[in-house]
């Protein structure tokens, strides 16, 4: 056996391996073996047609090829052994040439992650600010979801919802054919294409219209992208928008032991202010990891992608409620290549963060202790609820559950430690000027004491030649 190996591109190596003649003879033995038993020749009981005659009644490519199934895979072994490499995955693996026999096994090896300097990273985050103005879109809201309809005997108008029968037609081909839906005349809407709905309001019920629209260029279904489609409208009825009034027995329908209207803008300020919190919490923690990566060297196989893409593509199904992934694609129109390829940027970032905090983890030598770990399940016992809660704790009683709570401790622990060192210059900077507003502060509320002194002007002067000399020092 010769051996020649090369690294390439996606932590991959290439091995390139020629069969020796002594090696596919002995393979070409264990064929003909194999084989006699099973092949009818004429003249000839099973087992004892002479290997010349099997070889012409079944043909040189046909022998080979059972020889080469099984020496291939014995080559392939002991090459990675004799190559030293160490992989992870099974090899792609392509008969070259047939004689003497080459075979090429691409496979994929760990991925390479260099850090860069990570301790150098700074990231800025904005802090949180709610104002009415978002309570008020949040009662907004509420109000939408126990609005009713009303049918009204008018033009049709923006935020109205009406029923149509639409046909679509695309050089003489119906490419759209629905009756009696709904349809909310939204003024940012772009389906089914963009200025549908600017030709649709203003219609009342009964009337009919047609009018020409193009498919946008980048259009999902190439078939239709930039094509002119025309539309036959029918238009049934028109309904308005009717919202409930804002007092305590609107307030009360919505349960969650809310009795009056300033309490509802409360709780809604909380959960507002929590849900963006959260928000910028994972903003924060993306751009924390766009940082180590953009000083870092990293590269993986792309089986790694392909397997979080399967992930992806389960929890994703999981979340439809019991959906088939064929009804869901059908629903969407598009392709299962298409839905993977949609995954795959979410799949790389996954793989991505997953390498480079390890490997923090690793040069910080950061660990989680049993403790944590018991306060970990403790929490997630919690966040179960009563009903759940103890079935939750028996599932991390298993050795591989607490491994995998280990890990995502681990992973907290090391974002933790990452935004620490990438926002400690806006920490300083921020306490830097909480202390001059309060020196500020401070300085206004001693102003009618000051005004009474004897030295007014000097005493007046003083917090702004302290805050200068801070200024200064900086």
């Amino acid at each position: 056996m010769k051996v020649s190996s090369e690294k390439i591109e996606g932590c991959q190596v290439a091995l390139t391996v020629e069969v020796e003649p002594d090696e596919m003879g002995k393979a070409l033995d264990g064929a003909y073996r194999r084989l006699v038993g099973k092949v009818a020749i004429p003249g000839f009981r099973k087992g004892k047609a002479p290997r010349a005659l099997l070889e012409r009644h079944i043909g040189k490519e046909s022998m080979d090829a059972e020889a080469l199934e099984y020496l291939v895979p014995e080559l392939y072994d002991r090459a990675i052994d004799q190559e030293q490499v160490e992989a992870i995955g099974q090899p792609n693996v392509e008969i070259t040439q047939n004689d003497p026999p080459i075979f090429k096994a691409t496979v994929p090896v760990r991925p390479v992650v260099e850090l860069g300097d990570y301790r150098s990273i700074s990231v800025t985050s904005e802090k949180v600010e709610i104002t009415e103005e978002n309570v008020d879109e949040g009662i907004k809201n509420l109000r939408q979801m126990q609005a009713t309809w009303e049918p009204v005997e008018r033009e049709s108008r923006i935020d109205d919802l009406v029923t149509i029968d639409v046909e679509g037609i695309v050089e003489d081909k119906t490419v759209l054919d629905r009756k009696e839906i709904p349809f909310r005349l939204s003024a940012d809407a772009t389906i089914p294409v963009p200025g549908f709905v600017d030709q649709v309001q203003g219609m009342k019920a009964g009337e009919q219209k047609e009018f020409t629209i193009p498919f946008p260029d980048d259009n999902e279904s190439e078939e239709l992208a930039g094509k002119d489609c025309l539309y036959k409208i029918s238009m049934t009825e028109v309904k308005e928008e009717h919202l409930p009034e804002v007092d305590e027995e609107f307030v009360k329908s919505l349960g969650q032991e809310i009795e009056t209207v300033e309490q509802l803008r409360e709780r809604l300020l909380e959960n507002i202010t929590a849900a963006a919190e959260r928000e910028r919490q994972t903003k924060l923690e993306n751009d924390v990891i766009d940082a180590v990566a953009a000083v870092s060297q990293f590269e993986f196989p792309a089986m790694f992608t392909e397997q979080e893409i399967d992930r992806l593509a389960n929890e994703q199904v999981t979340r439809m409620g019991g959906m088939q992934i064929e009804d869901f694609l059908r629903y969407r129109g598009i392709t299962a290549e298409d839905f993977r390829n949609e995954l795959r940027p979410m799949a790389e970032k996954r793989v991505m963060s997953s390498l480079l905090l390890n490997k923090v983890h690793d040069a910080e030598s950061i660990e989680v202790s049993d403790d944590e770990i018991t306060a970990g399940v403790d929490r997630l016992v919690e966040e179960a609820g009563e009903e759940q809660g103890e079935m939750v704790r028996k599932m991390f009683e298993s050795p591989e559950a607490r491994e995998s709570i280990t890990g995502r401790l681990l992973t907290e622990k090391t974002l933790k430690l990452l935004i620490e060192i990438a926002t400690a210059d806006n920490n300083a900077a921020e306490e830097v000027t909480e202390t001059e507003d309060k020196n500020d502060q401070s300085s206004d509320e001693a102003e009618p004491e000051v005004a009474e002194s004897s030295e007014p002007t000097v005493q007046a002067e003083d917090p702004n030649q302290q805050s200068t000399s801070e200024e200064d020092s900086k």
